[in-house]
């Protein structure tokens, strides 16, 4: 599979690729930030698309992308969108993205909470269906096979690509990373074959160990490794990669002003419990009592005839 990741219809000779940077380029990049962000887009039609600050450059690879890994954090990474993805709105940045998948980020706009493990949008069910609100993810760089320009770029694995059992050889990214452990090897040391699987229902990766680097490769991993952006592409959010700047809506709108109407009121609640209305205690009724009649002397008399009797 050719992976070559050149720019030309037709590649030039090794000794040109070699040549240093061009006194024009340095003065062209005088007049920007000078800082480009490359990324590797996956998509649901089965291409890789190689992305300098966001824009496409170069053809698609279709199928499969040979890579070698040469940065990953050590934990997987967590991100929330309020909004739905909509291909006909402007991207915006996430809501709230952790990178250690402990605490948002500070560069967060709208953190949903202290600390991830207690954060509603990780709850089961606060997503679509069973799915948690706030998804999992990682972000890698990656160098491309053959691409003898030495270019670093970020590539994403969303969560239906990162967890799972594998085939074979063939494996979800977190699985992959234990296949390679169990079996003597690292990611920096084996180029990777990313590929779509074919027999998903959705738009899923497998990763499969293609062969070991060289002794040229080792030496432009560990090169690549000491640029600055091998650390980078792991710690920043796509939207970061393609330079974009929009911040969404925050989830909460929060205020230190007092709401007009309280916010319980509003839900229709009641404030307040309805007053007690307590039954009148009913006024005591006096009760005329019957005097008895004193008992009649001819009573008496007989009472005591019959004593002396006993």
């Amino acid at each position: 599979m050719n992976t070559n990741v050149s720019i030309f219809k037709q590649q030039t000779s090794q000794a040109i690729q070699n040549r240093p940077p061009s006194r024009l380029a340095e003065e062209l990049s005088k007049g920007s930030s000078g800082i480009s962000s490359r990324r590797i887009q996956t998509n649901t039609n089965g291409v890789f698309k190689r992305l300098v600050n966001g824009e496409q450059v170069g053809d698609p690879i279709p199928g499969e992308i040979n890579v070698i890994i040469i940065w990953t954090l050590p934990n997987v990474s967590r991100i929330w969108y309020k909004e739905k993805y909509d291909p006909n709105k402007d991207a915006s940045l996430p809501n709230c993205w952790s990178n250690m998948g402990d605490k948002p980020e500070a560069a967060a706009s709208d953190p949903q909470h202290t600390n991830c493990a207690d954060c509603l949008k990780n709850i089961q069910g606060s997503g679509e269906g069973k799915s948690r609100a706030c998804r999992y993810q990682r972000r890698i760089s990656v160098l491309v096979e053959g691409d003898t320009s030495g270019d670093i770029y970020q590539f994403n694995i969303a969560a239906k690509s990162l967890f799972g059992k594998g085939l074979s050889n063939m494996h979800p990214f977190e699985s992959y990373i234990n296949y390679l452990r169990a079996n003597g090897e690292a990611p920096d040391q084996v180029v990777t074959t990313i590929s779509y699987d074919t027999n998903a229902e959705a738009m899923e990766l497998l990763f499969t160990p293609l062969r070991s680097v060289s002794d040229k490769e080792w030496a432009e991993v560990k090169r690549a490794q000491d640029h600055p952006d091998a650390s980078r592409y792991t710690r920043i959010t796509v939207g970061q990669t393609d330079n974009v700047t929009k911040l969404p809506a925050p989830d909460v709108i929060r205020s230190d002003e007092p709401d007009e109407e309280p916010a319980a009121q509003a839900a229709g609640l009641e404030l307040f419990a309805p007053p007690k209305v307590e039954e009148p205690i009913a006024e005591p009724i006096k009760r005329e009592t019957k005097k008895e009649e004193p008992p009649l002397k001819d009573d008496i008399a007989e009472v005591l005839s019959a004593w002396a009797d006993e």
